[in-house]
């Protein structure tokens, strides 16, 4: 393997660290500025796309989307904005520049902004289905503005993204929006497979099964957006199956570390309450592989897991899901996850200077405690 590849970007020592217990806010100083710096670039040069998409919307749902966004209040004044990190249109800036230089990464623009629209339209239909009061310290779009706007405002991101990539003149538009509209299917997918595992009982669902809606949920579109960069660059086919299945790889990486925050993580970085997939009673990774571990915590937390939750048993859940080994299993595994994916950026990528934008950003999602 070349010397692209010989960081550890799990943030891991010896495969036990926990990901996410650390307070250097993500990756190491170095690799967290170069992240910094390649996610303030791509805000800058994706947000005008987005507003302007966001303005030609009718009033009401601009106003939804809007708010989502950071943009503005729920009065409708204007907010300074959290619209998020990014990390999809980076990704997609990032896999243009390292196959095609900064001309490919220039003509991507619209694309990326196109991705991170389908990206928010996936939170804004989540957030929804969760219940979920808080993203980015704010209130969520649906507790603000009701179901029925916050789902139709997401519809309308996705089409508005769809109908970016149809408007583009670029050569490659028309394979970067059928290989996004396929992502979505496979967005919904995960996302049904998902919501139906909630329903089935604590015992009754398999690692194999929720490593794969992860993917589908996650992975699938951080590997859409590499492969949407890659096809901007005009890459070979191989090319944009090695940077896909480098995304997805990384994404899987990155939903393990969100399992492992939405348990673990500080409130005041998250902007969710502590535990609040636990309370959710969600079957995240990290519970799936504490429940499936045989251990006698594992029967403990499967007698927590199939009783209403009771804020008194929070800290002993999440010690039973510990002790199962469920934190341990997630952490090394993300640590699993981001050898495979270095492994097939290094096949379309050998340059580890060329590759600098995506590695940052890999680092960075798996270094994370937010």
């Amino acid at each position: 393997m070349t010397s692209a590849v010989r960081r550890n970007p799990s943030g891991a020592r010896d495969g036990r660290e926990p990901a996410g217990s650390r307070d250097d806010g993500g990756a190491g100083p170095a690799g967290g500025h170069e992240a910094a710096a390649v996610l303030e670039g791509s805000r800058a040069a994706v947000d005008p796309e987005l507003r302007s998409a966001i303005d030609s919307l009718p009033g009401s749902l601009r106003r939804v989307a809007l708010h989502h966004f950071g943009w503005e209040h729920a009065d409708g004044t204007p907010a300074a904005g959290n619209a998020g990190k990014a990390i999809r249109p980076a990704l997609v800036l990032a896999a243009a520049a390292a196959l095609g230089g900064p001309a490919a990464r220039a003509v991507a623009v619209r694309a990326a902004a196109a991705v991170e629209l389908v990206h928010n339209f996936t939170l804004l239909h989540d957030d929804v289905m969760d219940r979920d009061t808080t993203r980015r310290h704010r209130p969520t779009a649906w507790t603000v503005f009701g179901d029925a706007d916050a789902i139709l405002a997401g519809d309308a991101l996705q089409a508005l993204a769809l109908g970016m990539l149809a408007a583009d003149p670029h050569p490659a538009s028309a394979a970067a929006a059928a290989r996004v509209a396929a992502c979505v299917v496979e967005l919904c997918a995960g996302q049904q497979a998902d919501t139906a595992m909630e329903r089935r009982g604590p015992t009754e669902i398999t690692l194999e099964e929720v490593l794969a809606m992860a993917e589908a949920k996650t992975g699938a579109l951080l590997g859409c957006a590499c492969a949407v960069g890659a096809l901007y660059a005009g890459a070979t086919e191989a090319d944009v199956d090695a940077l896909d299945a480098f995304g997805r790889e990384a994404g899987l990486a990155f939903q393990l570390i969100d399992d492992v925050i939405g348990i673990w993580g500080d409130p005041r970085q998250t902007g969710k309450p502590a535990g609040a997939d636990l309370a959710a009673r969600k079957k995240s990774l990290p519970v799936v592989a504490a429940l499936t571990s045989g251990t006698p915590a594992a029967a403990e937390l499967a007698e927590l897991y199939a009783a209403p939750y009771r804020p008194a048993d929070l800290d002993r859940t999440t010690l039973a899901v510990e002790r199962a080994g469920g934190r341990a299993w997630a952490q090394e595994q993300a640590a699993d996850r981001m050898s495979r994916a270095l492994h097939e950026l290094t096949r379309a990528v050998p340059d580890p200077e060329a590759a600098g934008g995506l590695l940052s950003l890999a680092e960075f999602v798996t270094r994370r405690n937010a």
